[in-house]
């Protein structure tokens, strides 16, 4: 019995949708719309019949003496008497207007700043298992951003008496970003007689953090030279450094005397593993390789001296 009605209730349920479209479809017709059927009715042929010449005959002309100079672009254009926007507000300057303050002038621009700086990047015991000596390789910078002086200063001590030391004195001008190009004079003392050079080269940060310092060299004598010097600084942690370092040295005359050989002269490359106890001063340990290499390893063989040896070092790097 339950079944029965609940099926007429679905019959009767059926039977009245069809009316309520109907009537649905009727409220809208009041609104223009037009139903399928008339749409089908439609003569077209009086589409087909329409003269299109008139719209040909169209004078286009009124479009194109249309004044477009009323239509512009969001904003539109300065005015005459507008400022430029790279000045100084109204023409007042840091050191002219009604605002400047008395005395020397009190507010700088960041690249007007005198900077100074000293790095004491190895200052080191070595140790090659027949004798040890001091070496040190430090510089410092006075100037400004883009313009500064450079002086550069490596050697080494044995038993308290200068060895060797090489003296650079350098104008830095910033090329780019991370690169500045360098020219000064050099001085070297100690293997042989005394020689100067003019030196230019270029500094600076290579894509993926490398530091490269490239310097050439034109000495005595037409004597030429070129040292190239890399180094990569590996965090293991914020405190514990890892710093692999190579350098390479190539003259272009042979030069017994000075221990200079043609072609590539000397290579040398190690690590060095520091600690710091703060970013401006840290100890470390480290290990390395030297090999006279060409023409030089030629004139250490004459004087019965070995042509690689290994170096152990322990020493302090600060900066202030």
């Amino acid at each position: 019995m339950t079944m029965t009605s609940g099926l007429n209730g679905i019959l009767l349920a059926l039977s009245v949708l069809p009316a309520g479209v109907a009537q649905a479809q009727g409220a809208h017709a009041g609104h223009g719309s037009v139903s399928a059927n008339s749409q089908q009715g439609m003569d077209h042929s009086q589409m087909q019949g329409m003269d299109h010449s008139q719209m040909e005959a169209m004078d286009h002309s009124q479009m194109e003496g249309m004044d477009h100079g009323s239509m512009q672009m969001q904003g539109g254009s300065a005015p005459a008497d507008a400022r430029d926007p790279h000045a100084y507000s109204g023409g007042v300057t840091l050191e002219e207007g009604p605002y400047v303050l008395p005395g020397p002038r009190q507010l700088r621009l960041a690249d007007e700043h005198v900077f100074y700086g000293v790095l004491v990047d190895r200052l080191e015991r070595v140790d090659n298992g027949e004798g040890h000596a001091l070496t040190y390789d430090t510089r410092a910078w006075l100037g400004y951003d883009y313009d500064r002086a450079v002086l550069k200063a490596e050697g080494d001590t044995e038993q308290g008496r200068l060895q060797e030391a090489s003296t650079e004195l350098l104008w830095s001008h910033a090329l780019t970003t991370f690169w500045n190009g360098e020219l000064g004079v050099r001085y070297d003392t100690g293997h042989g007689p005394d020689q100067g050079w003019l030196a230019f080269g270029v500094a600076g940060l290579t894509p993926y953090w490398f530091e490269l310092d490239a310097t050439a060299y034109l000495g005595d004598d037409g004597q030429t030279a070129l040292a190239v010097e890399g180094e990569y600084e590996l965090l293991l942690t914020q405190r514990l450094v890892l710093q692999p370092r190579a350098e390479l040295t190539a003259y272009g005359k042979n030069d017994a005397e000075r221990g200079q050989g043609r072609g590539l002269s000397e290579l040398v490359a190690g690590a060095r593993l520091r600690y710091e106890f703060s970013r401006q001063f840290a100890s470390y340990v480290g290990w390395e390789w030297a090999a006279a290499l060409g023409n030089s390893a030629d004139q250490v063989r004459a004087e019965g001296e070995a042509t690689q040896e290994t170096r152990w070092v322990a020493g302090v790097r600060f900066w202030f």
